[in-house]
């Protein structure tokens, strides 16, 4: 037994002086989906659902085994951000076995068309705010020779692609990340079997029903978007349906480890687009809750 542990000690002793890296434990082998909400009322929404709870804390991140609809899952609050999605998903992959990555949160509506309460699952997702800062001279805007000019620009933002590494193949370039189409075609399959809510837990009640909307692109970046020009411009540029700033970069987490992904976002507000002041306060937590009854739904369908 001695031995062993000296001869262990000696290797990870030679990897750290020689540099090589060595790689952090596998927390849990079971087969896991792990579902990804951003901040507190999404998290306590899942955390309900919860049977066989497990507590693991890994620098500085909750993370949760169990079962939702005697489905294997891990929970965990990314926090919000893009960093802080990408950097806690990324970590979930390296000490979970994880077969398929859901979000489920809110966003704010960009599509004129949808309202307060809808549950939106994109196919694709793309980063508004992977852009350059024109230089501004004479009233117009010139771009560096680098730059592409694919996408209408807001004023000095022009939208670019991600560089991404994936595989064994050379670096590319993206605006894109798709969201996996059997993930897609399933949750398409259950919508029907989903109730949305219309009332806040104070009896605040909506105007409408909530609706649940397959497809479209959702765009993400650093920024809580309440501004009419930008929303109108985000709608007519990407043909965005909701903003949010966690979900594309997950997105291209999973697409850099080949895990499938998908993302379930209800509205809280309109981005900008209401009438009076920000929705979000209001509704935040009839939205967690309609975003995560759907995922509940989509869990129990999962093979």
């Amino acid at each position: 037994m001695k031995v062993r542990h000296l001869a262990s000690l000696l290797v990870i002793l030679w990897a750290v002086s020689s540099g090589h890296a060595i790689a952090a434990p596998t927390l849990d082998s079971t087969p896991r989906t792990a579902v990804i909400s951003a901040f507190e009322p999404e998290w306590t929404a899942l955390q309900s659902m919860l049977i066989d709870r497990k507590e693991y804390l890994v620098h500085g991140t909750t993370f949760l085994t169990g079962t939702i609809e005697h489905q294997p899952v891990v929970l965990f609050k990314s926090g919000i951000s893009m960093v802080n999605a990408a950097m806690t998903a990324q970590l979930v992959l390296d000490r979970f076995t994880v077969k398929t990555i859901v979000f489920s949160g809110i966003a704010g509506g960009a599509d004129p068309s949808l309202e307060i309460g809808d549950v939106v699952v994109p196919d694709s997702w793309s980063e508004y705010l992977e852009a350059v800062f024109a230089r501004e001279k004479a009233g117009s805007y010139t771009v560096p020779p680098f730059a592409e000019k694919q996408f209408a620009n807001f004023g000095m933002m022009f939208p670019q692609p991600v560089q991404i590494a994936r595989g064994a193949s050379p670096p590319e370039k993206r605006y894109w990340f798709p969201v996996d189409p059997r993930l897609l075609a399933l949750a398409r399959r259950t919508a029907g079997a989903v109730t949305l809510n219309d009332c806040t837990a104070e009896h605040k009640c909506l105007l409408h029903k909530p609706k649940i909307v397959i497809g479209g692109h959702g765009v993400s970046g650093q920024a809580f978007v309440d501004n009419t020009a930008f929303r109108e411009w985000a709608h007519k540029t990407f043909d965005a349906k909701v903003l949010d700033m966690e979900s594309a970069a997950v997105a291209q987490v999973a697409y850099a480890n080949q895990t499938p992904f998908i993302a379930f976002r209800s509205l809280s507000d309109l981005a900008g687009g209401g009438a009076g002041e920000n929705e979000e306060s209001t509704f935040f937590q009839l939205a967690s809750d309609n975003s995560a009854a759907f995922v509940r739904a989509f869990l129990a369908a999962l093979p």
